[in-house]
């Protein structure tokens, strides 16, 4: 009968080599397995072989210890040298400065806004007037070239107060009178129509039962203006009521 070889018992033995050395100063770690063992359910083959397996296991209810030794690795390193400490924030003394270059940035902020609205508001003004000067420069050329044709209208009118604006010559002066109404020339004075001062030149004053205000009651001249600029008043005859 041979004998079943056994384990070797780390704590009969001793240590495994190289652990009775130390190495180094690092810390061990040390885990100890205590653990129960249980009942053996398998029957030995013979009576030898149960003899040497009830001598190889321990007793029921005993522990079975075991001692793991494990160096550590990587322990944290020491740190040498004095603890470094933050040190309590100072006082911040140019709070008053800071404050008081605001308060100045934003005054001069204001001022520059008024300056701002000041200007603008003086250069929509003057938009303004440089489109009225412009209107009325043009309206003024306009009536200057429209009174040196009025003769020529006079002339018109007598020629077709005698009946001679027939035929081509009557369809130019239409076309002329018409061209003149686009740039807005306007011609006034008709008999019958009251008095006006401001329109009217009376050259001939004369009574009449007929009239119960002072009436045009001839007109020698018809009058002319542009828009409502007058250009040349009416030159007319007056009855005044009796």
């Amino acid at each position: 009968m041979t004998d079943k070889p056994r384990a070797a018992d780390p704590g009969a033995t001793g240590s495994a080599p190289g652990a009775g050395k130390d190495t180094g100063d690092e810390p061990r770690v040390v885990i100890r397995d205590k653990r129960k063992l249980g009942k053996v359910t398998e029957q030995p083959a013979n009576d030898a072989s149960a003899a040497d397996a009830a001598a190889d296991a321990p007793a029921e209810g005993l522990v079975e210890e075991a001692e793991v030794v494990v160096d550590e690795i990587g322990g944290e390193a020491e740190v040498s040298g004095p603890a470094v400490v933050d040190s309590p924030a100072e006082p911040n003394g140019t709070d008053a400065p800071v404050g008081a270059e605001t308060e100045s940035l934003r005054t001069d902020l204001e001022e520059r806004t008024r300056d701002l609205q000041r200007v603008t508001a003086e250069y929509a003004n003057y938009r303004k007037r440089v489109d009225r000067d412009r209107n009325l420069v043009q309206e003024q050329a306009t009536g200057a070239v429209l009174t040196a044709l009025l003769p020529i209208l006079d002339d018109l009118d007598r020629a077709r107060e005698h009946g001679d604006l027939v035929g081509p010559f009557g369809s130019v002066a239409e076309q002329l009178t018409g061209a003149l109404a686009k740039f807005g020339l306007t011609a006034f004075g008709e008999t019958g129509d009251p008095f006006d001062p401001t329109r009217h030149e009376a050259v001939a004053h004369q009574t009449s039962a007929d009239v119960t205000e002072p009436t045009c009651v001839q007109v020698m001249r018809r009058g002319y203006q542009l828009g409502e600029r007058l250009l040349r008043p009416a030159m007319v005859a007056v009855a005044d009521p009796e």
